[in-house]
């Protein structure tokens, strides 16, 4: 009886990660269909298998294009990704964004995997990106194990975030590292556990500080996540990142880990360089479907307490996979505090061959310069008449006014102030099968941030599978590019709706030990709100929701991750929520916030009444300025606590 029961699935082969970009949008746009909220990357095959039933009821030509992708993978060998690009570029000499190091001038860029899979619990694979300057093999790695525990050892990449344009922690903005990795990718218990831990080898430094001797070395990356789904389309989680070792005299045992993990402040501290953040990602079906997601990210621990994170950078991101019968749209913007990607011993920061680990907007910097900044992308996807995928994209990124690098004037060369200038790039990409091949083309085209232009025009061409598993455009019922199948809306949907009304606050001030606590008067101020929501279960509702106040002349926004209610009837409901706020002050103040709230629903069809109080705990800014205290503490802190009364359309 024994040996006649399956007791575990055998591992998974990953999905490229920024090779293949029209037919990675597509997968996105499966999942989102699917109600599956994804935090990490890359995807594992079997999670998209699991993913399609559920996608093909709304939309079946994408379903189609995308399953026949996916059969590269059901055979015991084959080459699932290859693909060739020449190029030519002129202008500023820059990174392309999560193109694994990529340069802009580089006239070529090739890359393929293949893979061998002789038992269900053991696959090989060998690749390779190369372009000028640089070749590294990946996706080259050995992978044994089960769903519920697969290693991968190799050059696998890893992306911690539910961004798809940006990740804090780590994305494909550097080239790849060898690690070792540890994850399930079918979730355990009914909570939805997941879990992936990596470690990694970084680039050789010839800049570790430690006890004020410089030495060199190759520092160890500790990488862990570990989320849960409670609920269907919603998922939370942390992630923790450790940078240890490498340097003469810096500990780099197991214990010292372990203990780095559990206890991050104190003296460990001083010993290593650690990052962490929350995540979340929430999915609202309906006629037009759409996923909310965000990212809090902290560099350090210095705002209070180790789970407050200092130096903070907030993500957030919007996801439509369809937007009619032709269109698809993501929106997501990014600030981050001082201090990112910059070390006191490493004095190279959180990078792998001189490139940033997370936020591709971080290179668009002086190297090491530890200066906050905000960046932001939007892009739209188009199945055009003629078939194909058109896609277009704009990004850009925005510096701090004050400078960390050299003086007050910028960053200077050759007795040349250069200030720093708004960066700024467009894509447009356009992709479509031919005869067993995806040809191609992109222009990527901007400015610099020190107002340098750049354009660059390649053309690529990819492997398009053999003959059973090739995208001919047209959908396995024999219609055209030119239809799109929907299924009927789901009924469960999203309710929208729109806050109106005032708050009244008090605000706690501690610039540091040598001041006072400097406590407010009570203010008050407008308040203004959108949001959505979805109901889980009977009675139960999980949303998200932005918030826009002012507080003692200042601008306060806030973002509720987890907003959630539970209705007593149809007047009464009771909520909770938890989620980051920012104070719009000289440089921006940041931290968590959490409250509670009641309404009094339907009191007319449609509209409520709400009445909410949150506490925001050490909103904290570094001073940075000429003009802040001058303290042995770093920053301030900001405690605010207010209340809101409100009126709610919903729609």
């Amino acid at each position: 009886m024994v040996s006649s029961v399956a007791l575990a699935n055998g591992v998974s082969n990953y999905l490229p990660l920024n090779l293949e970009p029209e037919i990675e949008r597509q997968i996105e746009r499966v999942l989102i269909l699917a109600d599956e909220p994804i935090l990490k990357r890359p995807f594992a095959v079997a999670l998209v298998e699991d993913a399609l039933p559920q996608a093909c009821e709304v939309d079946k030509r994408l379903c189609n294009q995308v399953r026949r992708y996916l059969e590269r993978y059901s055979r015991d060998y084959a080459v699932t990704h290859a693909s060739a690009t020449a190029a030519v570029a002129r202008g500023a000499d820059t990174t392309v964004p999560n193109e694994h190091g990529l340069p802009e001038k580089s006239d070529w860029e090739l890359s393929g995997v293949a893979y061998v899979q002789p038992t269900d619990y053991l696959l090989a694979s060998v690749g390779a990106i190369g372009y000028h300057g640089r070749t590294v093999p990946t996706g080259s790695m050995v992978s044994f194990g089960t769903n519920w525990a697969q290693v991968d050892l190799g050059y696998r990449d890893h992306w911690f975030s539910p961004m798809t344009d940006s990740s804090q922690l780590i994305s494909t903005e550097a080239p790849t590292m060898p690690s070792v990795t540890l994850s399930n990718y079918e979730p355990l218990t009914r909570l939805g556990f997941q879990y992936e831990f990596f470690l990694a080898r970084m680039s050789k430094s010839d800049h570790i500080l430690y006890n004020g001797l410089e030495s060199s070395g190759y520092p160890h990356l500790f990488g862990a996540q570990l989320s849960i789904e409670p609920f269907s389309g919603w998922s939370i989680g942390v992630n923790r990142f450790i940078q240890y070792g490498g340097g003469a005299g810096l500990p780099d045992s197991a214990s010292f880990l372990l203990k780095g993990f559990f206890k991050p402040s104190g003296q460990v501290q001083n010993e290593n360089n650690q990052q962490a953040s929350y995540i979340s990602r929430l999915i609202f079906p309906g006629k037009t479907p759409f996923a909310v997601y965000f990212q809090y990210a902290g560099e350090n621990t210095e705002d209070g307490g180790s789970y407050l994170l200092g130096n903070a950078a907030l993500s957030a991101g919007i996801d439509f996979p369809k937007l009619g019968r032709y269109f698809d749209m993501t929106y997501e913007i990014s600030e981050w505090q001082n201090s990112w990607y910059t070390h006191f011993i490493y004095l190279d920061g959180m990078t792998n061959d001189g490139l940033v680990l997370g936020n591709w907007g971080a290179d668009q910097r002086v190297f090491n310069d530890g200066i906050g900044a905000r960046s932001q992308m939007l892009r739209v996807g188009w199945l055009p008449s003629f078939g194909g995928y058109l896609e277009e994209r704009v990004r850009t990124v925005v510096n701090q006014t004050y400078y960390a690098f050299g003086d007050t004037r910028g960053y200077v060369t050759g007795g040349i102030p250069y200030p720093y200038r708004h960066y700024v790039d467009f894509t447009l990409r356009y992709s479509r099968p031919w005869n067993g091949v995806t040809l191609g083309g992109e222009l990527f085209t901007g400015r610099d941030i020190f107002g340098k232009p750049f354009s660059r025009l390649s053309a690529f061409v990819r492997y398009g599978g053999d003959a059973r598993t090739r995208d001919d455009g047209s959908s396995d019922d024999g219609s055209s590019d030119e239809a799109v199948h929907s299924g009927p809306a789901d009924e469960r949907g999203a309710e929208k709706f729109v806050d109106v009304g005032m708050n009244a606050s008090k605000i706690h001030v501690d610039n540091g030990p040598e001041y006072p606590i400097i406590s407010s008067a009570l203010s008050y101020g407008p308040h203004f709100g959108l949001g959505a929501r979805r109901a889980v279960s009977a009675n139960n509702d999980l949303g998200v929701r932005l918030e826009f106040d002012e507080i003692q002349g200042h601008s306060l926004v806030g973002v509720r991750a987890l907003d959630y209610r539970y209705r007593f009837s149809d007047y009464m409901s009771l909520g909770l929520f938890a989620g980051a706020t920012r104070y719009n002050l000289a440089t921006p103040a940041y931290s968590i916030y959490v409250g509670m709230g009641g309404q009094w629903r339907n009191i007319v069809p449609k509209w409520d009444i709400g009445l909410d109080i949150r506490h925001a705990q050490n909103v904290a800014r570094d001073h940075l300025l000429a003009s802040d205290p001058q303290s042995v503490r770093p920053d301030s802190f900001y405690k605010i606590d207010s209340g809101i009364l409100y009126v709610s359309r919903r729609f």
